[in-house]
C-alpha cells in the first residue's frame, strides 16, 4: 500500500536512478517482525506528486520480501528525537512501543514497497506527496518532503532470517491474491498507484487485466513496464472531487469487458467508515473477475457499491482496502 505527500522544491537531493524492479512473488511463511535501521540513499521526484525514496542498510539484506503489494512501516520520530533506540526487536516490541510515552512514542505509517532488492540492502518506497505546501500533511508527508540522502529511516517489516511457521500471504503484509483464472480489475486513486504498479509490473502475460488509475494532475501519468495484454487508463483529477471522474470510468471498463451482469446484483452491507477499517479481502474464487479497489475509504466504498449493486459483480470477487479516509489520520 502507499500513501501520501507533497515535496517543496529544493528540499530534496535529486538523481537519476534505474526504474524499479518489479516484486517478486515469495513462498508464503509467516515471518517474524523487526525493526531495520536503514539511511535514504537516493531521492527521486518522479512526477508533481510522487517522490521515491531509496532506503538502503546491511539490515535490508534480510528483508523478507512478501509479493507485489507488500505493506511496510515506516517509523517517525515524535518529537525530533532518533526513534532507533527507543525500539526493540522480539515478539514483545508492541507492548514496549505502547508502553512509551505519548510525547516519545514514534509515529507508525503503512506504505507499498514499490521495489525490494535485498542482495542489495535496498527497497524502495514511493511516497504521494500532498498537504505538505497547505500545512495539512502528517508526518510521514513532512519528514520525506524534506528528506535528503544520509537521513536516518527505521521501517518494521518480516525477517526473512528468522525462524517462521506456515502462513499465508497476509502475513507478510500482503493482500494481492487473484484467482488462477479470470479477467484481473484494478482501480485506485493516487494512493494505490504504488501498490497497482507493482502488481502490474509483476503480472505475467497472457492474461486479460485492466486497471484505472485516477492521479491528481497530468504529470503524474506514470510509464509502467508491463506484459502485452495489460492496459492501464490514466485519469487526472485537477478540480474535480476525488473520485467524480474515477467511478464513471470503472463503471464504464467493467463494461466493456463483458463482467458486467444483466441484471443489477444485491446491496452490499453498509460499511460504517467512522467505526472501524473498511478492508476485505475474501477467498480468490476459480474463475469470473477478480476486482481489486484501494485507495481513499469513502471512495473505495462507493466503488465497491457500483460493482457489487450497479453491475452485479459477485462480492466475493470484489477486493476492497481503504488506505486512508479523508478528514482523517492513521492510529499512532
Amino acid at each position: 500500500m502507499t500513501t501520501a505527500v507533497t515535496a517543496r522544491a529544493g528540499t530534496a537531493v535529486l538523481e537519476d536512478v534505474a526504474e524499479p524492479q518489479p516484486v517478486v512473488q515469495q513462498p508464503v511463511a509467516a515471518p517474524d517482525y523487526r525493526f531495520f535501521r536503514t539511511t535514504v540513499a537516493r531521492v527521486q521526484r518522479i512526477s508533481p506528486s510522487f517522490l521515491r525514496l531509496t532506503l538502503s542498510g546491511p539490515e535490508l539484506t534480510g528483508f523478507g520480501v512478501g509479493g507485489a503489494d507488500q505493506r511496510i512501516k515506516l517509523v517517525l520520530s515524535r518529537d525530533g528525537a532518533p526513534v532507533a533506540d527507543l525500539l526493540t526487536d522480539g515478539p514483545g516490541w508492541y507492548q514496549e512501543y505502547c508502553a512509551l510515552p505519548d510525547d516519545r512514542r514514534p509515529h507508525l505509517r503503512t506504505y507499498t514497497v514499490r521495489a525490494a532488492r535485498p542482495q542489495l540492502g535496498e527497497i524502495d518506497v514511493d511516497v504521494v506527496l500532498h498537504g505538505v505546501d497547505d500545512g495539512h500533511a502528517g508526518p510521514a508527508a513532512s519528514w520525506a518532503a524534506t528528506a535528503v540522502a544520509g537521513d536516518p529511516m527505521v521501517l518494521l517489516g518480516p525477517d526473512r532470517s528468522m525462524p517462521a511457521n506456515a502462513g499465508s500471504g497476509r502475513a507478510w503484509g500482503v493482500e494481492w491474491a487473484p484467482p488462477a483464472d479470470g479477467t484481473l480489475f484494478l482501480a485506485g486513486d493516487e494512493t494505490a498507484v504504488p501498490a497497482i504498479s507493482a502488481i502490474l509490473e509483476a503480472l505475467p502475460a497472457g492474461r486479460r487485466t485492466m486497471a484505472v488509475l485516477e492521479v491528481p494532475e497530468a504529470g503524474d501519468v506514470l510509464s509502467l513496464d508491463v506484459a502485452p495484454g495489460i492496459e492501464v487508463r490514466w485519469l487526472v483529477r485537477g478540480s474535480r472531487a476525488r473520485g467524480e471522474a474515477l467511478g464513471p470510468a470503472v463503471h464504464a471498463a467493467l463494461c466493456e469487458l463483458g463482467i458486467a451482469a444483466r441484471t443489477p446484483g444485491q446491496e452490499p452491507e453498509d460499511v460504517d467508515l467512522d467505526g472501524g477499517i473498511l478492508w476485505e479481502v475474501p477467498p480468490a474464487g476459480a474463475d469470473g473477475c477478480y476486482a481489486w479497489l484501494a485507495g481513499e475509504a469513502g471512495m473505495v466504498k462507493l466503488l465497491r457499491r457500483r460493482l457489487v449493486r450497479d453491475l452485479g459483480v459477485p462480492r466475493t470477487s470484489v477486493a476492497f482496502m481503504g488506505y486512508w479516509r479523508l478528514g482523517a489520520s492513521e492510529g499512532s
